[in-house]
């Protein structure tokens, strides 16, 4: 009986940590193919820190909507957990994965979006990083357009901070074509709490 209880707990702390360490991967994973994108070295640089989210699923028809969660990086260091919430209406057919950072250029802009729910209006916009194809995407609203390539062979085309923010992607995988009006909205949490 005591072997068994002994196997069955570490056999859970054996899950527990593999899915700890997938989880550790994939952001990994992420940040790295942000990273190799040219332009976005300047980024990681002189920013004060840095949303990072590995797969945000969006999806509709007609209306759609789209989640992820990711984690903030402030100078460097892990300090919260993020979730993206995004409700949008308008002409959409698809699904689509992308990967998101989302740089603060100074303390002001890091506090604004950590403050606890923050949210894009419908003018905020992303670059799309992209193998060779320039396209801006909509983080909010308007119009998004698709991109070939993907997160291994990603390339900035341009960029900058707006409102203290900027903000790119990467087209992991889907075909969605959308005229749609929304704001992600995010929910941040800090570590320890």
């Amino acid at each position: 009986m005591t072997r068994h209880l002994f196997t069955t707990l570490t056999l859970c702390l054996g899950l527990s940590l593999s899915a700890f360490v997938q989880a550790d991967d994939k952001y990994a994973d992420a940040l790295d193919a942000f990273q190799r994108a040219g332009e976005t070295d300047t980024f990681f640089e002189t920013a004060y820190g840095y949303a990072l989210f590995p797969t945000i699923g969006k999806g509709g028809i007609g209306i759609g909507g789209a989640h992820g969660k990711g984690r903030v990086y402030a100078q460097g260091e892990y300090v919260g957990d993020v979730k993206m919430t995004q409700l949008t209406l308008g002409f959409q057919l698809g699904g689509q994965a992308y990967s998101q950072i989302i740089f603060f250029e100074d303390r002001r802009a890091f506090e604004m979006f950590t403050s606890g729910n923050f949210e894009f209006s419908a003018q905020a916009t992303a670059v799309a990083l992209t193998a060779g194809v320039s396209a801006e995407a909509s983080t909010g609203g308007g119009t998004s357009a698709g991109a070939s390539g993907g997160q291994h062979n990603a390339s900035t085309v341009h960029g900058g901070y707006r409102k203290g923010m900027a903000i790119f992607t990467i087209a992991k995988g889907g075909l969605m074509y959308e005229a749609s009006l929304g704001g992600q909205k995010f929910s941040y949490t800090p570590l320890g709490v």
